[in-house]
């Protein structure tokens, strides 16, 4: 190897350092924004189906696209950030978002538009990539906290993206909340470019279908992993259990409540924002593991407070906040403990507990719907208590073999 290549060449030791306070905020800008575009459909339904003139059916199968988008770009692209400029991935991604905003600004017939919104889904895993480079930038005492920033600009562009979607279609149309977030993209896109450091660190050199091939053999052969998979996957079903049934209990007896009064339960979201802002604050970064438990632990009884005292309005509101801060903390948490791993399999690591974490919200949204068909509240969160039992039983019986593993790479906490 020529003494260029060896220079240009770094170690995670000396690429940490290089993220400053002004590029912590950019690129928890650029989380909230890359995820922010995945959301913007849902309040804009109607216009759509109004504006095409399609049936209510055609509109509503769009956000599903978006969804598949997404999903196929964690499996997809995520995982070439560890063999490709992770810097240049990133910028890519916006610009290529972008394209796929405008186009669905543009969008002459409902096809077109969902082929848009397949883009914008592909193009949406820009939070995914950044983590894993926020992490390698950073110094390892402070990794915990600006883990826990940058995933609190993904969770209020969660939930900022309905609130203003809506706002801009009632005055300016669907049409402009595209090209206004197109707008917005991009100028992220060229920002990043000229402040983001480059990613010189040292790449595999795994083809891409090997790259790929590698993710099941991750998931099978890294016991920190398949921990991380099951905490987060349980967890987040749980918690879409309630967000995907509150609905239909809010619409019951005491409340009746109408669409306007149960979106404004969305505001319990913000404790997960604050969680994830400072949650450094509450992570030993030797002992990262413990919050996952103390995490679960806060979602199991707050689903147990719902279940007890649900038709009391102080104590539901109080629950989801506090689920909604369990939850967060916990898939925190999973990130950090994930950073702390092989530096050159981060992305695979980070996309294999995406998917997985993904698919466990799929699957609680389905199972809240069945468990509200067939009992109600009552089947709501017994399964969800049920499942959150689940984690925690299987963090305890787990504790041995990560003792295990602990002690053969000591030079890493999990």
């Amino acid at each position: 190897m020529s003494k260029h290549v060896e220079g240009a060449i770094k170690t995670e030791e000396e690429l940490s350092g290089q993220l400053t306070y002004p590029l912590i905020f950019m690129m928890t800008v650029a989380c909230g924004i890359g995820i922010a575009n995945l959301y913007y459909i849902q309040p804009l339904l109607v216009e759509m189906q109004q504006s095409f003139g399609g049936s209510i059916d055609q509109i509503g199968f769009i956000p599903m696209v978006s969804q598949i988008g997404y999903a196929v770009g964690l499996l997809f692209i995520v995982p070439l950030g560890d063999n490709r400029n992770q810097r240049l991935l990133i910028v890519l991604l916006l610009c290529l978002a972008t394209c796929a905003l405008a186009s669905m600004a543009i969008a002459p017939t409902i096809p077109f538009l969902a082929l848009g919104s397949f883009c914008v889904g592909l193009t949406s895993i820009v939070p995914p990539v950044i983590i894993p480079f926020a992490s390698k930038l950073t110094p390892y005492e402070k990794r915990v906290h600006v883990v826990g920033v940058i995933m609190g600009g993904l969770l209020i562009g969660m939930l900022a993206a309905r609130m203003v979607s809506g706002f801009i279609a009632v005055r300016l149309g669907w049409r402009a909340v595209y090209w206004i977030a197109a707008g917005l993209t991009l100028s992220l896109a060229l920002s990043l470019r000229i402040f983001l450091p480059d990613d010189p660190s040292q790449k595999n050199s795994l083809r891409y279908p090997q790259l790929l091939g590698s993710l099941s053999t991750l998931v099978r052969t890294e016991p920190v992993l398949q921990e991380l998979i099951i905490l987060g996957f349980l967890g987040f079903a749980a918690f879409n259990m309630l967000w995907v049934s509150l609905s239909f209990f809010l619409t019951t007896a005491p409340y009746h409540y109408n669409s306007a009064a149960i979106g404004s339960f969305g505001v319990a979201g913000i404790a997960g924002v604050f969680g994830a802002f400072f949650i450094g604050k509450f992570i030993d970064p030797e002992k990262p593991r413990r919050m996952n438990g103390i995490a679960l632990l806060i979602a199991l009884c707050s689903f147990i407070l719902v279940w007890l005292t649900g038709n009391h309005l102080n104590t539901l509101a109080l629950g989801v906040v506090f689920l909604d801060l369990g939850v967060q903390v916990n898939n925190v948490a999973c990130q950090v403990r994930m950073s702390q791993l092989n530096q050159k399999e981060r992305s695979r690591l980070n996309a294999a507990y995406s998917i997985l974490y993904y698919i466990g919200g799929s699957i609680g949204s389905l199972l809240g719907v069945l468990a509200w068909s067939i009992a109600g509240w009552n089947g709501v969160c017994c399964t969800a208590v049920f499942l959150l039992i689940g984690a925690l039983g299987f963090y305890i019986l787990h504790r041995r073999r990560m003792e295990q593993w602990q002690a053969t790479h000591k030079n890493e906490q999990i």
